[in-house]
C-alpha cells in the first residue's frame, strides 16, 4: 500500500513514520497555519461497541464519558491502582462505537486487558490499527483540515488541550497558557484511503503538504501538551503534567487509581513537576530523552561532580520562533526561578536552560485541613 514515506525527501522514524520531508522548520510553519498533515499511521486505534460502551468506560477511567454526545471528544486516562498512568486515550464516540486513538505500542495491551473486563456487559471490543489510520492537521485558516474532511473520515477527534473542561482543573497559571488558540484534529480513515490523503499531501495542489514528526513534537513542547509516549515513565500521575485540565473529572464516581488522583490534589503535592526549559548554549545540539537537567552553579563556584540531578528531559525540539526547547520532569522542591544545566548527547558539554513553569511547586493541596490545637 502507497506510504508517506514515498513522498520527496521523506526521512524515516524508527517509529516507522516520517521524521521530515527534509524541510523540518518550514513544516512546522506550515503546520501551525493550518496548511500541512502530519501521518499518525504508527500509532494505535481500538474500538469499543455496544449500548454499554460508554458508562463502561466511564466506571475504568478518569474523565465523564456518559453522555458523550456522538461527534464530541475527550480524553482520558486508564490508571493502575497507585494512580500511576498506564494508558492515555483520545476519544470519540459515533453513536454506535467510541474509538479510542493511542500512541503506538498501546493499543495491544489495551485492547487485551478491556476484553478481560468485559464479564457480561455488551460491549464489543476491537484492536483496528490495521484497518484504520489516523492523521493530524491543525485546524485554523488553514486548507488542510477542511481537505481531510472532503475526503470524509470516519471520525474526527478534537484536541481539548486549548481549555480546561468541565470537572477539570488548571494548576498552570490562568494568564498566558501556552495552549491558547491550540486547535488540533486526529482524523481517522480507512487504510484503504490513504492514498487519497497522501495525494492530498504530496503539495501537488499547491495548498497542502505533507509534515513530519518533528514538526508535530515541537509544536506540542511550545504548547505544553503532554504526550504518553514522550513524556510518560512507570512513575507519572496526571498531577505532575497539569493533565487534570483536560483528561480527569474531579467530582464523577470511582474508578481504579481515584484515591490517589483525590489525595494528591486535596491533600498532598505531586513529588514532580512539568516545566519547559528555554534551552541556550546548546549550538544548535538538542538533549535527548532522558537527559539528566542539574541545577547550575553560582557565578563563583565550580561545577560539582557529585551533584545529582533534579529532574530529566521528557522531549527536545527547535522551534521555528522560540529555538531550542524542551519538556522536563524537575523535582517538586526546585525553585521555580533556579539556573539549569542539561546533558548534551554524546559530549561532556552541558547546555543552560530557564525554566518556564508549568506545573507550579505548590500544585496541589487544596484543601485546607485545619491542625488542631495540641497540649
Amino acid at each position: 500500500m502507497q506510504s508517506f514515506l514515498e513522498l520527496p525527501g521523506a526521512v524515516a522514524d524508527p517509529v516507522g513514520v516520517a521524521s521530515h520531508y527534509g524541510e523540518p522548520l518550514p513544516e512546522q510553519r506550515a503546520l501551525e497555519r493550518g496548511a500541512a498533515i502530519v501521518d499518525l499511521s504508527h500509532r494505535g486505534i481500538v474500538t469499543v461497541s455496544g449500548p454499554d460502551r460508554l458508562s463502561w468506560l466511564h466506571s475504568m477511567t478518569s474523565q465523564q464519558l456518559t453522555g458523550l454526545r456522538p461527534g464530541e471528544s475527550t480524553e482520558t486516562l486508564l490508571l493502575d491502582p497507585n494512580g500511576r498512568i498506564e494508558r492515555a486515550m483520545r476519544v470519540v464516540d459515533d453513536g454506535e462505537r467510541s474509538w479510542l486513538l493511542v500512541d503506538e505500542g498501546s493499543s495491544e495491551p489495551l485492547a487485551a486487558f478491556l476484553q478481560r473486563m468485559r464479564f457480561a456487559l455488551r460491549v464489543e471490543v476491537h484492536d483496528v490499527s490495521n484497518e484504520y489510520a489516523a492523521v493530524l492537521a491543525f485546524t485554523g485558516a488553514g486548507p488542510a483540515a477542511e481537505a481531510l474532511r472532503g475526503l470524509t473520515p470516519a471520525v474526527e477527534w478534537q484536541d481539548p488541550w486549548a481549555a480546561v473542561t468541565g470537572g477539570g482543573v488548571q494548576y498552570a497559571a490562568p494568564e498566558g497558557h501556552a495552549a491558547e488558540g491550540w486547535s488540533v484534529s486526529q482524523f481517522v480513515f480507512a487504510r484503504e484511503q490513504l492514498p487519497a490523503v497522501i495525494e492530498l499531501a504530496s503539495g501537488a495542489s499547491g495548498e497542502v503538504r505533507a509534515a513530519g514528526l518533528l514538526s508535530l513534537e515541537a509544536l506540542e513542547v511550545r504548547a505544553w501538551r503532554p504526550a504518553q509516549h514522550a513524556d510518560v515513565d512507570e512513575r507519572a500521575i496526571p498531577h505532575e503534567f497539569d493533565w487534570l485540565r483536560t483528561a480527569v473529572h474531579l467530582t464523577k464516581g470511582c474508578y481504579r487509581g481515584q484515591e490517589t488522583v483525590a489525595k494528591v490534589h486535596n491533600l498532598g503535592h505531586p513529588p514532580r513537576r512539568l516545566a519547559m526549559l528555554h534551552l541556550d548554549g546548546s549550538g544548535g545540539e538538542l538533549p535527548t530523552p532522558g537527559a539528566l537537567v542539574f541545577r547550575a552553579p553560582q557565578p563563583e563556584q565550580d561545577r560539582d561532580p557529585e551533584a545529582r540531578p533534579v529532574g530529566r528531559i521528557t522531549r527536545a525540539a527547535l522551534h521555528h520562533e522560540w529555538g531550542g526547547i524542551a519538556l522536563a520532569l524537575l523535582k517538586r522542591a526546585l525553585p521555580e526561578d533556579a539556573p539549569l544545566e542539561v546533558e548534551l548527547p554524546d559530549t561532556a558539554e552541558r547546555a543552560a536552560a530557564a525554566q518556564e513553569p508549568i506545573v507550579p511547586a505548590d500544585a496541589g493541596a487544596t484543601r485546607h485541613i485545619p491542625r488542631l490545637k495540641r497540649l
